[in-house]
């Protein structure tokens, strides 16, 4: 890589950055984000000097060390091995490199200058080379002679990389290009006996520092780094979660004295059988009912009183749902009353069936002619089936926009990493929000694809797409005063992300996750895909629950408040946003008892609320006043 090279790479970025319109403001090389800031991260490198380096056991810093248009490049013989100023017990580090043709070099950690021959006597060494021509069998981004990877998730050389390595007692890992390559424990036995058989085995002090300066090593070849961070990891996650503050308010129990009919905690066998509330909505037919699906495929409905006492069976599909705690998301995830229920009685439901393998079926159903609490059963028409490569990432939400129009949110088929690519196929459904008209019908299905969608025309398309580039959508909701469609995404090893959607928008899955790069075909900002317009990463959570933007009157300070949950840590959050200027206005923590909120609902008055698993039927919760 010459140095006219990394020019040319630093400007096509640059100018990839400044034409791309992303909802989060494009951060310049070198520098943090806001975010970034609130989560505790820490520039190494300011993309002018090589202030905060020196040499390996020397005061200052040699010449063949320069910086070349933004980037710390290893430019001329003699350079040597550089380190920082300041040690680091555990941390995470985020830094990109372009490694020249042919060409080697590592980043160590835990470096103890008491063994003063050379850092690789006591950092453990992840690897940096050219993997097409490079002359070490030691791949990209391996914990050098320890922990190999057995994906190459690595671009070639001249491009660049992105490397992400979490060093805590506990667990370490190691990311390229947002793809994990291996996970290990620093002295565990697994740990012991792969040095014992690797050539650091004859020196005493490797990997035994618990406390040490990062490295960059010089291997005699050109390499470059940018954007180096760093940030310390002292077991207070709350420190990390980038967030403006905690407001008053606190999760309570919503419903409490509300019996589930036909629910028993335990089961016929003596199992126990907990509730899983997976939607709440209403009908919007001016009756204000409450309307609970659970997971196993159980529709309930009651009178939105606090005091109500006892739900009614709405519809009873748990003989045709597939359900298994040991593939959690199956099952019945969506349900969404017609915009003209009130006249035409019309629902539709998200499922996936029993009798039917790795498929996911929307059906459309009508309440009974007798009864307003009661379906009837018999009147079901498949609107559509979707078929589905793995169990997982099913997403599941439905739900009709202020254009009458249903719109589906989809995963992209489940395993991971996207295996088969569906997050950038357009002509797959799977990856995608889709968007139909249910009151019609059209070239043989059971509803049509309305003519504004985006893709109608594209042959290779289908064109009941809406927006692609999404891994799992979990989950979408429209803001009942703007009619914006927040959708909430549920990442892979490192961000979960929320996003406005709109007519043709790509959100990058699986070129990007969050807004970072990811894999070997993985694309830096870009004009043609969207950046999500707030990410969190996987300290703090790792697994998003999306909600809804607050409209109701009994919380006046979570007015137009986007209201989300992490499913792992149980973290709660309001997220405000303004529109004109793209950019989030503050992001505050709620209250929260740390329980796995499965999803968000809102009842027809706009009150929201979040459910729980729970045994004892309780799982619904409000937000109120914390004295």
């Amino acid at each position: 890589m010459t140095i006219n090279t990394t020019r040319l790479l630093l400007s096509g970025l640059a100018f990839g950055l400044l034409m791309t319109a992303m909802p989060i403001q494009a951060v310049e090389l070198n520098s943090l984000s806001d975010g970034e800031q609130r989560a505790g991260w820490k520039l190494l490198f300011d993309g002018k000097t090589t202030e905060g380096w020196r040499n390996f056991a020397k005061d200052g810093i040699s010449d063949g060390w320069k910086v070349v248009d933004g980037a710390l490049t290893r430019a001329a013989g003699g350079a040597g091995d550089i380190v920082t100023v300041d040690k680091y017990d555990s941390f995470e580090l985020s830094i990109e490199f372009n490694i020249s043709k042919s060409g080697n070099s590592g980043i160590m950690f835990h470096v103890d200058e008491s063994d003063k021959r050379a850092p690789y006597f006591t950092g453990p060494e992840i690897q940096i080379q050219d993997n097409v021509d490079g002359h070490d069998p030691q791949k990209c981004g391996w914990l050098y002679q320890l922990y190999p990877a057995q994906v190459d998730a690595t671009k070639p050389a001249g491009q660049w990389n992105h490397l992400r390595i979490r060093i805590t007692p506990d667990e370490c890992s190691t990311y390229m290009n947002g793809v994990r390559y291996a996970r290990y424990k620093k002295g565990s036995d697994d740990w012991d006996r792969r040095v014992a058989k690797s050539k650091f085995s004859k020196w005493e002090k490797f990997g035994k520092a618990t406390n040490g300066y990062i490295c960059l090593q010089d291997h005699g070849n050109q390499v470059a780094y940018r954007n180096i961070k760093v940030r310390r990891l002292t077991g207070q996650n709350d420190q990390l979660d980038p967030v403006d503050g905690t407001l008053a308010f606190k999760p309570a129990v919503a419903f409490p004295n509300l019996k589930w009919s036909g629910w028993e905690p335990v089961d016929a066998a003596g199992k126990v059988e907990p509730l899983r509330p997976i939607v709440l909505t209403h009908a919007g037919d001016g009756s204000d009912r409450v309307f609970v699906a659970t997971q196993r495929g159980v529709i309930h409905v009651f009178e939105n009183d606090q005091k109500a006492t006892k739900t009614k069976v709405f519809l009873d599909l748990s003989k045709k749902v597939k359900y298994s705690d040991k593939q959690n998301e199956e099952g019945f995830l969506g349900l969404a009353f017609h915009p003209n229920y009130e006249e035409n009685g019309q629902f539709f439901v998200y499922y996936t069936p029993s009798n039917r393998s790795q498929v996911a079926v929307i059906d459309r159903y009508h309440v009974s002619a007798s009864d307003a609490d009661q379906a009837d059963p018999k009147s079901v028409e498949e609107v559509m089936a979707i078929e589905q490569p793995y169990w997982n990432h099913n997403g599941g939400s439905i739900a009709f926009g202020h254009d009458d129009k249903m719109y589906i949110g989809l995963g992209d088929g489940g395993a991971g990493n996207d295996p088969h690519g569906n997050g950038q196929n357009k002509g797959t459904l799977l990856g995608s929000i889709l968007r139909i008209d249910v009151d019609h019908k059209s070239d043989g299905k059971n509803y049509a694809i309305p003519k504004d969608n985006p893709l109608v025309g594209d042959s290779k398309a289908k064109g009941e797409i809406w927006a692609q580039g999404l891994r799992n959508v979990w989950r979408l909701g429209f803001d009942r005063k703007t009619g914006d469609l927040w959708v909430s995404d549920v990442g892979q090893d490192t961000w979960e992300e929320i996003n406005i959607v709109t007519r043709g928008g790509n959100y990058g899955w699986n070129l990007r996750e969050g807004n970072a790069m990811f894999g070997v075909n993985g694309s830096g900002p870009n004009p043609r895909l969207t950046d999500p317009i707030w990410v969190y990463d996987h300290e703090v959570g790792k697994s998003i629950t999306g909600g809804y933007v607050y409209r109701g009157k009994r919380v006046p300070g979570l007015e137009g408040a986007y209201l989300y949950a992490d499913y792992i840590t149980g973290r709660l959050w309001a997220l405000r946003y303004d529109h004109e200027k793209k950019a989030v206005i503050s992001n505050h923590a709620l209250q929260s008892d740390g329980q796995a909120v499965i999803s968000f609902g809102e009842a027809e008055d706009g009150e929201v609320y979040f459910m729980v698993v729970d045994s004892t039927g309780r799982g619904i919760h409000r937000f109120v006043p914390a004295k």
